[in-house]
């Protein structure tokens, strides 16, 4: 009995980001378009060959995309924005959908790019399909087949991958009044038919369609439309419905019924669900096992799943299949290209090439082959080992943990006895201005930190550089007369990133890239061990700057949930201890930048959203805990020393709550592009505390002018007592240049000035 392997995607940025550099050299003119499609199709060839070389069943095909795969879906299904058609669609056509088009570039209108947002609860991005009640869709972007055809000409076995069309039009947004999205499933479903229809013509014999949003909490609408749609679609391409993220347990009673050939299941996220899927699948179904974690770092313990598995064989044979959870998208590319890591931590490792590589190995364990099932006893002792290491397990950092009370987590004074010491001691204007934290990134700070890396500038002359930058940024401040200033944040190179390297018990990598979105990259840090700081990571650059001015200086720390958010977490301990450990460590500099006369501090939460579980029912015990990890953070502050908080969110009703438990001084938002829509939540809930609602858009480069900054300060003193308003930009400067910024911030105070006057005659 042959146990069937495959992945659910494969990372096509290369493992040295050859497609982020390929993509922004052709945005910028300096190669055609043949030399990008080159670099695409080299790196699906060497995708396939990592796949192929060890074996696995299948290839996946489809998992490439130009920007992001829900474009591409858009594309393949000739579902083009009106305002972006311009004949038959092609790759500029994506990138205007994707990027947006200005009138310069092409001598028109020009033409917003489409919405983006989060992929489910992950880090990856996609470009948001918009639906109008009169579309059609008409297969007629050829990328699929193309592909399809690369790798059978290469010799594989393929198995393409594709969007279902319920997940389609659930991730859309109506662009029209008055119509529901689900109205436009019996044409979308024609256009599925000829794409299988095409499959088979291609001799494909399995698709892989994705419908993750089977581990949400569907409407009834939603879930009667599934039988329906796999009813109408059904072709002679078999068909792997597949679900990732969460459990599809409450669901399954419907998912059995559906007319496919199997189902794959995210065991790595819930692994409690496959009693219940072994017992319900239909006889004549595969059931695609996802126990090979797509969206960590962390090696499989593979003896641990091959036990899990092997009844499971016992009972379904060859319709047993092995595979990733998700697509390994989410994952760095290649373990191999980090030689600087230690030979333990790397034993604990397993980057994308490497989960491949698992997969197929547990695939023949389960055959039965004893060499596989030695092999995967071997590759799991060093799991076994690091779970008894006390530099992983620190007993001091346990201690602290334990004695967590919920006295740690609360302030010494209620927010009206804090708000009058801290008029006291801060002595602000009505209104007072700032920044959300950092300044531009100039091309000399990062020729200056890469030379500092590379040891061609050593620390002294290093610090002495960005004590220059610092300097600078006081000095543009007092001119442009703001009431609260900022160091500028020279010395990070990223809000996560900076912590990660100042903190023990956080590994960075070198070459650990996975996508946002389009070209862009992140590199996250990993949880590695217990988190503690060792030392003080950000007073030596705030008191250098509060000795340069009179006004008072902001320090800035980003909080303990979005760095848990924006890193790859541990997996033997919970995400709660995780933040109580970094809540732990941010007290600590809480207390020594106070002691070092910082009197206002802000703690940056803008990941506390996008941290909520898929499904409601688990969104109260998560925030909880996530509001208590700030807590703990923020409570070592004395009554007069003003605590921030920044988030840049789209959407605060549903954590309002939430929001206002964090018992922040002040709570700065992203407001300008809503006209001040987003304070609704905040005014309709009376929050109680101040808040700073953005008067201008940071992402755009136009200048805002006075007037427009003044009407709207105006607009959210109508829904927000002016005594608690504050006046600041939506976000963080570090992506604009200084010219931009000046003219700016020289207008938001300009405006606040103004409106200082007419409010006190009032």
């Amino acid at each position: 009995m042959t146990t069937t392997t495959h992945i659910l995607g494969y990372p096509r940025i290369g493992e040295k980001r050859e497609l982020k550099f390929a993509l922004e050299k052709y945005w910028r003119g300096e190669i055609e378009q043949k030399e990008l499609k080159q670099v695409g199709v080299d790196l699906r060839a060497e995708n396939w060959r990592t796949q192929s070389d060890v074996e696995l069943s299948f290839v996946s095909a489809g998992d490439f995309a130009w920007y992001d795969h829900v474009l591409t879906t858009t594309l393949l299904l000739g579902h083009v924005p009106k305002r972006h058609r311009n004949g038959f669609p092609d790759l500029d056509t994506l990138f205007r959908v994707g990027r947006g088009q200005s009138q310069a570039t092409c001598g028109c209108a020009g033409s917003a790019a489409s919405d983006m947002t989060k992929w489910f609860n992950t880090n990856y991005h996609y470009i948001v399909p918009e639906f109008s009640k009169d579309d059609s869709f008409e297969v007629s972007w050829p990328q699929l087949f193309e592909e399809v055809n690369e790798a059978v000409k290469a010799g594989h076995n393929v198995k393409p991958v594709l969007l279902g069309p319920l997940s389609y039009l659930y991730l859309g947004k109506e662009v029209e009044e008055g119509f529901d999205r689900l109205t436009l499933l019996p044409r979308l479903l024609t256009a599925y038919q000829a794409i299988l229809a095409k499959l088979a013509k291609q001799g494909v014999e399995w698709v892989q369609i994705d419908e993750p949003i089977l581990g949400l909490e569907l409407e009834n609408s939603w879930l009667d439309s599934f039988k329906l749609a796999y009813q109408v679609i059904r072709s002679d391409v078999k068909v792997l419905l597949t679900t990732y993220f969460d459990s599809v347990e409450e669901t399954l009673d419907r998912i059995v019924e559906l007319n496919v050939d199997g189902l794959h299941v995210d065991l790595s996220a819930a692994p409690e669900q496959l009693n219940a899927i072994v017992e319900k699948l239909p006889q004549d179904w595969v059931l695609s096992a996802g126990v090979v974690n797509g969206r960590n770092v962390w090696r499989a313990d593979l003896s641990k799943q091959l036990a899990l598995l092997e009844p499971v064989k016992e009972k379904l044979g060859d319709n047993l299949w092995v595979g990733s959870s998700c697509s390994l998208l989410h994952s760095p590319v290649d373990l191999e290209l980090e030689p600087a890591l230690s030979e333990e931590v790397r034993s604990w490792f397993a980057f994308a090439k490497q989960k491949v590589t698992e997969v197929a190995l547990l695939g023949k364990a389960l055959d039965g082959n004893q060499e596989a099932i030695l092999a995967c006893d071997t590759y799991s002792a060093p799991i076994q080992a690091r779970k008894s290491a006390t530099h992983v397990n620190k007993p001091q950092v346990q201690q602290r943990l334990s004695g967590i009370t919920k006295a740690l987590a609360e302030r010494s004074a209620p927010y009206k006895e804090r708000a009058a010491h801290q008029a006291e001691v801060l002595g602000l204007p009505l209104f007072p201005t700032t920044t959300i934290g950092s300044f531009p990134q100039t091309s000399e700070i990062r020729l200056q930190r890469s030379a500092y890396r590379t040891g061609k500038l050593n620390k002294a002359e290093y610090e002495t550089a960005l004590k220059g930058h610092i300097e600078d940024a006081v000095k543009r401040q007092e001119a442009l007369d703001l009431d609260v200033l900022v160091h500028g944040e020279a010395e990070r190179n990223d809000m996560v990133e900076y912590f990660a390297e100042n903190l023990a018990g956080f590994q960075t990598t070198k070459f650990g890239w996975v996508q946002s979105y389009g070209s862009r990259c992140v590199k996250p840090a990993i949880v590695v061990a217990d988190i503690e700081r060792e030392q003080p990571m950000t007073v030596e650059w705030s008191t250098y700057a509060q000795s340069l001015t009179t006004k008072q200086m902001k320090g800035m720390l980003t909080g303990p949930v979005t760095i848990l958010c924006w890193t790859f977490p541990r997996e033997d301990i919970t995400r709660k201890e995780i933040a109580n450990q970094l809540a732990l460590a941010l007290r600590d500099e809480v207390s020594d930048l106070q002691d070092a006369g910082i009197n206002i501090i802000q703690i940056d939460e803008p990941a506390i959203r996008e941290g909520l579980p898929l499904k409601k029912r688990d969104h109260k015990a998560y925030l909880e805990w996530a509001v208590d990890a700030f807590k703990i953070s923020a409570a070592s502050a004395k009554p007069e020393t003003q605590i921030h908080t920044h988030m840049c969110y789209s959407e605060f009703n549903e954590i309002i709550e939430s929001v206002a438990a964090l018992d922040a001084d002040v709570i700065t938002i992203e407001t300008s592009r809503s006209n001040m829509e987003l304070l609704k939540a905040f005014e309709e809930f009376n929050y109680p505390n101040e808040i700073g609602p953005g008067v201008y858009d940071i992402h755009s480069p136009n200048i805002p002018t006075q007037e427009w900054i003044e009407g709207l300060i105006n607009t959210a003193a109508t829904k927000i007592p002016a005594e608690r308003l504050w006046i600041n930009p939506d976000c963080g400067l570090k992506t604009r240049n200084w010219e931009e910024t000046e003219a700016s911030l020289a207008n938001m105070v300009l405006a606040t000035k103004k409106l200082r006057k007419e409010f006190a005659k009032a």
